[in-house]
């Protein structure tokens, strides 16, 4: 059941008395569903996977519609799941993403249903996903240069992107939010431009450090921008103080934006989501759930859960939500990079890549 990734397994029983939930044990309760839809993707960056792509899931492998929406009804009605995000892969290459959102959304009225994708084809589905049930949508973007972002997502798109993030917010799909990786010496200098049009557009742009979730392994712990780094770049142009809002287990650390030249005017808010040199690994409360249905308490886990194999059986929805609950009691404290990175002995940079786990 268990598949050696690349953090050390802690092995830990849970107890009978644990209660309900997802709940690890170091007390923290898992509440935030991160589900992939597929491990398929229609862009290549540079950060993430090889030019010539991954040997991708069969597709007997990937979990179905209906496998799907049963795991998050027993997430949601049984294990305490508060708020779901799709991701992939790219989520908008799965031909039956809409049923799927609607299926869900018909079980759970209220629950923030969430989507992250590369933006392709957007334009299109947005008003689809709207009307399917979908809360709200984050867009990888890296890049407002054409050139930049080809070479960072080895294909010549933005303008497609940038279309499908105007009709994502113009069709009402919540706060649309930003997804930028900085790579030292290709787009690290655009930080403030992208900042500038992410305030000016309405959006919230969130500043992700680079991961050593590459399927390359070129990641390296000089060659990453830092989140301190990050705050330098934006501070060039913008005045950065700390978001008074509870950041209440959410990845990124939220700053209001003021431009320098008017320095009492919020003109929006910016994220930035530290995972290497200031981890949140205390507050995660996310459980993961891949392509094919294993359960990963976290990012860089040398441990997945099998729960395709239960859902294939007769095994009734106690002894799915027990397993789940098993997977995310054995979650380790911390994900082992500390403040050094792969310097740590305590981590080993995980086989598999971004988008074959599901951020």
């Amino acid at each position: 059941m268990g598949i050696k990734l690349g953090m050390p397994h802690i092995g830990v029983q849970r107890p009978t008395d644990a209660g309900p939930g997802l709940m690890d044990s170091f007390g923290r309760k898992a509440t935030d569903m991160r589900l992939s839809l597929t491990d398929k993707c229609n862009l290549r960056c540079t950060y993430c996977m090889p030019a010539e792509g991954l040997d991708w899931l069969q597709k007997s492998a990937v979990l179905s519609r209906e496998e799907i929406v049963r795991l998050v009804r027993i997430g949601v009605d049984t294990l305490g799941v508060r708020e779901l995000r799709l991701t992939g892969g790219e989520p908008l290459v799965r031909a039956d993403l809409l049923q799927i959102i609607s299926d869900i959304r018909a079980n759970h009225a209220d629950l923030p249903i969430s989507m992250t994708t590369n933006g392709l084809g957007l334009d299109k589905k947005a008003q689809a996903l709207k009307d399917a049930g979908l809360s709200r949508i984050n867009v990888s973007m890296d890049s407002l240069h054409p050139d930049t972002f080809a070479q960072l997502t080895r294909r010549p798109f933005l303008d497609r992107v940038l279309r499908g993030i105007e009709a994502a917010a113009e069709v009402g799909l919540g706060l649309v939010k930003i997804n930028a990786v900085l790579m030292r010496g290709i787009n690290d200098q655009e930080a403030p431009d992208l900042l500038e049009w992410a305030v000016s557009k309405g959006f919230e742009l969130r500043f992700i450090e680079q991961m050593p979730l590459d399927a390359d392994h070129g990641w390296t712990r000089d060659g990453m921008i830092t989140a301190l780094e990050m705050r330098t770049l934006l501070e060039q142009q913008f005045v950065l103080t700390s978001d008074p809002r509870n950041r209440d287990g959410a990845p990124a650390e939220r700053w209001e934006v003021r431009r320098i030249a008017a320095p009492d005017i919020v003109v929006g808010t910016v994220g930035i989501i530290a995972s290497v040199t200031e981890p949140f690994c205390a507050d995660c409360r996310r459980t993961r759930v891949t392509a094919e249905g294993k359960i990963m308490s976290c990012l860089f886990s040398r441990e997945e859960t099998d729960l395709r194999d239960l859902l294939r059986s007769d095994a009734d929805d106690d002894a799915i939500a027990a397993r789940w609950q098993d997977a995310m009691w054995a979650k380790p404290k911390a994900h082992g990079m500390g403040h050094v990175g792969l310097g740590s002995e305590d981590f080993v940079q995980p086989d598999r890549s971004m988008s074959a786990i599901g951020g």
